[in-house]
């Protein structure tokens, strides 16, 4: 059976409920039942105790004590529901009865023997009848039957249970209809989600599911769409942002390439012309290789996963390695490093992320450093917090580039200094990573002074 989801809701909640009512009202007429048999077998047993007074046993012989005065009463009475006597001797055998059963018997039951009540037939009309034994002397000398008619009572529980059946069925249709109402006014939110994703293309990332006002597992629905939108978003968007840096940064130097390849074919050369070329394609090369390697770089930081390696270290020895495989650019400019550790006891830090902030912001020291000067590294602690500067004797920057400093491809006055390498992004590495680990990094500079760098753990 294809079922909309707005039905499967209601046709679950209407099962269950079903059950319910059933389990209810099969025990409400199951109790009702019970108390009309207990209330009739509580008559039948106060006329039986009550005419045993009126009989006498004589012998083997039970009779009844005034037979003429029962009939008269019988007679003067109106009874709506009459209660028939009948006297056994103690092997079941007819004795004596009420003048009412006239030429009838009641049924003589023996697993009845010590005051049992059951269903019989009179002239094939329901009754109940409740046998107690007749005793003298401790002795079982027979048995008295009270019975009455069962028509009324069961007509009652017939009528009961008519009308159970007729209301469970009512409710049941009526309940499907107002479930199917209230599933189809519970499931708005989800006809909202799907609404909206419908609308939803790779051009129309930004549009988001409508939270619902209760914070519920459809709050929770919409808030994980709302998150896997974001995530795709920003997947594209970096998508976009690397095809755009990599077309813009690489257009440049395959130019420059295929522009000296092709002069390089256009005639014979010296030896030495094409040593000079192929050193100079190479190096281009080597640049595209790194830039290529750094907007993939940024591309995963981007992500803000801190999967790729979650090993720690301390700081210090993160910055001593470092300005070990700096050292050749260190001794070549002629800098000192003027490096001060005051944590008395080593605090770990993310060493993959940590090194790729310190890598790019001592780097950036040493080129724009003037030669001869002195790259300060300090580490101290405030608090809880790890405090780390770096800061170089160079050529500065400009108070209004500050803001920008962090952006992708930026570089600060690059025509002024077109002998120092660089493509503008190991800033942007360092920011990135700084804001996977939760850290903070800054910047302060003097234009022709120098720039120092905060990174705050």
């Amino acid at each position: 059976m294809n079922l909309s989801f707005k039905n499967r809701i209601a046709l679950h909640y209407m099962i269950a409920t079903a059950i319910i009512m059933a389990v209810a009202f099969t025990a409400v007429y199951f109790v009702v039942k019970g108390v009309v048999y207990q209330n009739i077998d509580n008559d039948l047993s106060f006329e039986a105790e009550k005419h045993t007074e009126e009989i006498k046993v004589v012998g083997d012989s039970i009779k009844i004590k005034n037979r003429k005065e029962w009939e008269e009463r019988e007679h003067r009475e109106v009874q709506v529901n009459p209660v028939f006597i009948q006297i056994l001797d103690k092997n079941g055998l007819f004795m004596d009865k009420s003048p009412n059963l006239k030429d009838n018997q009641l049924d003589f039951s023996e697993k009845a023997n010590f005051g049992g009540s059951y269903n019989e037939s009179l002239n094939n009309k329901p009754i109940r009848q409740v046998q107690l034994p007749i005793e003298e002397n401790g002795k079982i000398k027979g048995f008295i039957i009270a019975a009455m008619s069962l028509e009324a009572s069961q007509m009652v529980l017939l009528n009961l249970r008519n009308i159970l059946l007729l209301v469970y069925l009512l409710l049941l249709a009526s309940l499907y209809f107002i479930s199917k109402y209230i599933a189809g006014r519970s499931i708005i939110p989800v006809k909202n989600v799907t609404e909206t994703t419908n609308r939803i293309t790779r051009n129309n990332l930004n549009e988001r599911v409508a939270l619902p006002q209760n914070k519920d597992e459809l709050f929770d629905l919409s808030s994980g769409i709302n998150d896997l939108l974001q995530r795709i978003e920003n997947a594209l968007e970096r998508e976009r942002q690397f095809t755009s840096d990599a077309s813009h940064e690489l257009r440049t130097p395959l130019a420059t390439l295929k522009g000296t390849l092709e002069v390089l074919i256009r005639k014979p050369r010296e030896r030495a012309e094409y040593e000079d070329k192929i050193k100079f394609s190479l190096t281009e090369i080597d640049r595209m290789t790194a830039t290529l390697e750094q907007l993939l770089l940024l591309a995963r930081l981007d992500s803000s996963s801190k999967t790729l390696n979650e090993s720690s270290m301390p700081l210090a020895t993160i910055i001593d390695e470092i300005l070990t495989r700096q050292n050749k650019q260190i001794a070549a400019k002629k800098i000192s490093i003027n490096f001060k550790n005051d944590i008395e006891y080593e605090t770990l830090v993310p060493q993959y992320f940590s090194n790729l902030i310190f890598e790019n912001i001592v780097n950036n020291a040493i080129k724009y450093a003037k030669d001869a000067t002195t790259i300060h590294i300090s580490i101290t602690q405030s608090g809880s917090k790890i405090i780390c500067k770096v800061k170089d004797e160079g050529i500065g920057i400009k108070k209004e580039d500050l803001k920008k400093l962090f952006n992708n491809f930026f570089r600060s006055d690059a025509l002024n200094h077109k002998n120092i390498s660089g493509n503008g992004l190991g800033l942007s590495i360092a920011k990135k990573a700084a804001d996977a680990i939760s850290a903070k990094i800054y910047a302060e500079s003097d234009l022709g002074i120098g720039t120092t760098f905060t990174v705050q753990f």
